[in-house]
Parts: C-alpha cells; structure tokens; sequence
C-alpha cells in the first residue's frame, strides 16, 4: 500500500481543500498516511475542531455561489467544478441567486457557504433561503458543517480508495505525487 508522507506537495493539497493554516499542520504532521480511510480520519477530526476565526479565514478562499472562481490553483478547480450545474444558464435563477447572496451577506456579514457538489442550482436557492431565517449560532454552526463536509469531499477527491483494497491513499491519477514507497 503506497504511504502519504508530510512533504510540500501534501500540505499544498491539503490547502487547495481547506486554507486553514492549523488544519494543514495537524492533518500533514500525523503523516505518514497509509491508508485513505486513515487520511480522511484525521483530517475529519481536525476539520470538526475549526474556530470561528478559522472558518472566517477559510470562507475568504470560496467564491460567492454563482461567481466563477478566479484563478487556476487546485482550490479554485475544485469550486468551479462544484458549482456547475445544468441550470447554470438560468438567468431568472442566477439573479435569485445573486440577490439571495446579498442579502445573506448583510444578514450575517459573511460569503453564503453551501457544499454545491451534487445540488443543483434551485435547491441551492432554496437552502440559502431557508438558511436566511437562521439564528446566528445555528447559523454559524451550519456554515462550519458545510466547509467540513467540502473539505472531507475535497481531500476525497484529491485521494480516493484504492481499487485493489478499497483503501489507500493514492490521487485521482492512480499514483499519488505525495506517495512514497509501500508500507
């Protein structure tokens, strides 16, 4: 089974899924990893312990629900791919959407966060509809349960289970640039 080890290579994917500085030094300083269920154990655990301050940080690196994500780094691959979806074109949709955002922002004074993998755009609206009505509290819980789960997605993504074992941590190529020998 191929090992994950700390190097740069790894703490910068681990960036690309949660740009959370103390999140990059716990998970790659509990390398090596040698199985994929091993390295999403950790990172799981790690993600769940988030700071207010730390989400806030985090949010900084999402791009509004709607916007195209600038620049070509792993992060903004991976929100551009998570927000398309095939009613993308919808302009009467696309504009609920921008005005639900700003209202959002003034409401809770942050970016409207959302896992937009798997949703399509409507049910989206409907959420941050939903989310709109929300305490701040409850609310600020849901916006670190929605970047957990994105980072867990994320850092899934980048090292799926292994064919041969259902387990192992190897990248969406099927040879991790973070690997190092067999354990």
């Amino acid at each position: 089974m191929t090992r994950v080890v700390d190097s740069g290579e790894l703490r910068d994917a681990l960036r690309s899924c949660l740009a959370v500085d103390r999140f990059v030094d716990e998970v790659a300083g509990a390398a090596p990893f040698v199985s994929h269920d091993e390295l999403l154990a950790t990172a799981d655990a790690v993600a769940r312990t988030l700071t207010p301050a730390e989400v806030d940080a985090a949010l900084a690196h999402h791009p509004r629900i709607g916007e195209r994500a600038q620049g070509d780094g792993q992060s903004q691959r991976f929100s551009r791919s998570e927000q398309s979806s095939a009613e993308a074109s919808d302009a009467t949709l696309a504009q609920a959407i921008t005005d639900g955002n700003a209202a959002y922002e003034e409401r809770f004074d942050r970016v409207f966060l959302i896992r937009a993998a798997g949703r399509g755009r409507a049910e989206i609206l409907t959420e941050l509809t939903r989310r709109l009505q929300l305490d701040d509290a409850t609310e600020a819980a849901t916006v670190a349960s929605e970047l957990h789960d994105i980072t867990l997605l994320r850092l899934a993504t980048l090292y799926p289970p292994t064919a041969a074992s259902g387990t192992g941590a190897t990248a969406a190529s099927g040879a991790s640039p973070l690997a190092e020998g067999d354990a």
